[in-house]
């Protein structure tokens, strides 16, 4: 398993469009990808798990991957929040 914890900076968090991005990018690995806020796990192949995070500016989440492609999964979506 591969995790990294990332700062959101988008100025209205992790609302439709950057989720939007986020889970097409996820849907390109073969890895199971999982993003954690405060102890709320949600799947991040999905977008309507993801919103339910409620993730704002500011907020950290972690990133998790597992399977073949697990670095390469995390490192990808990490940047979408650099």
């Amino acid at each position: 398993m591969c995790r990294k914890e990332v700062q959101v900076k988008f100025p209205d968090g992790l609302h439709a469009r950057p989720a939007g991005n986020f889970v097409r990018e996820a849907a390109k690995f073969t890895s199971k990808i999982n993003v954690e806020k405060e102890g709320k796990l949600a799947n991040g192949k999905s977008i309507m798990a993801v919103l339910t995070l409620g993730v704002n500016c500011n907020d950290k989440i972690t990133i998790t991957a597992e399977g073949e492609d697990q670095e390469d999964a995390v490192e990808a979506l990490s940047r979408l929040f650099a």
